[in-house]
């Protein structure tokens, strides 16, 4: 090759060779995690990854591709003097180096940490049902490094920062008891009957009712039932309210006194 037109070119190819290097191996290791994973649980008896181990692998499959990528471009980068001796003017000043970090990536890194967070603690997990902050309410769909994926379930998803889901309140109706009886609202006019309203119940698949609230504009109630194996809890409770609602309504109680 012509001794010019590496002097002048040989940089940028020791740094495509590189990045090109680094993309194949994260691929590889990748898939060799995946493998694994498959492997380990074709030796299990359900012959299934459970909603932990996979929400565990997702993370750490992405923590490392993004690890070697990242190792790649630094590498990379390295190879041209420029950028060697800025990299290293920028290294030898920590107080520099402290307000790059934490002016301009301050969310990015908070959110990255989150998610490493989350593969270990998994407060939320693939396929829950979850409920944050009054206005997300969804099945989690996917957990990246730095977000969280909750669909809807209305044909729209929502992008959450894992700095969200770690420091505020979230709700996991998929981690608690699973056995847990099945709770729905229903509104009654003020006036109403408790007793008679339990009485309405009675041979239904209802088994209690409790008296939420009194308002000008009514009396909450809140009816309880039985899960019942398999069935999914959001529409189970949408049963429940229908069925006491039905079941008041036959009885006379929903009409205003």
């Amino acid at each position: 090759m012509d001794k010019g037109f590496w002097d002048t070119y040989g940089n940028e190819i020791e740094a495509a060779i590189v990045m090109a290097v680094a993309i194949i191996l994260a691929l590889l290791v990748d898939r060799f995690l995946l493998a694994r994973a498959e492997h380990a649980t074709d030796r299990m008896e359900t012959q299934h990854f459970s909603r932990e181990a996979r929400t565990r692998l997702r993370l750490v499959r992405r923590l490392v591709f993004v690890t070697i990528i990242l190792i790649g471009v630094i590498v990379a980068l390295n190879q041209f003097a420029e950028i060697k001796r800025v990299a290293t003017a920028l290294l030898a000043s920590t107080a520099v180096l402290g307000l790059i970090i934490g002016f301009a990536a301050q969310a990015v890194l908070a959110n990255f940490v989150a998610g490493v967070l989350m593969a270990i603690r998994q407060p939320v997990r693939i396929g829950d049902l979850v409920s944050m902050d009054g206005d997300v309410h969804g099945r989690v769909n996917d957990i990246a490094l730095t977000y969280t994926s909750v669909d809807r379930g209305d044909g729209s998803m929502i992008v959450v920062p894992n700095a969200k889901v770690i420091t505020e309140i979230v709700v996991n109706h998929s981690a608690g008891n699973p056995s847990a009886p099945v709770t729905a609202e229903v509104w009654l006019p003020a006036d109403t009957d408790i007793e008679a309203a339990r009485t309405a119940l009675e041979g239904s698949e209802v088994t209690g009712l409790r008296l939420q609230e009194v308002t000008a504009d009514g009396a909450l109630v809140q009816v309880r039932a039985s899960l019942g194996s398999g069935r999914d809890r959001d529409a189970r409770a949408a049963a429940v309210r229908e069925l006491a609602h039905e079941a008041f309504r036959e009885a006379g109680l929903l009409r205003q006194a």
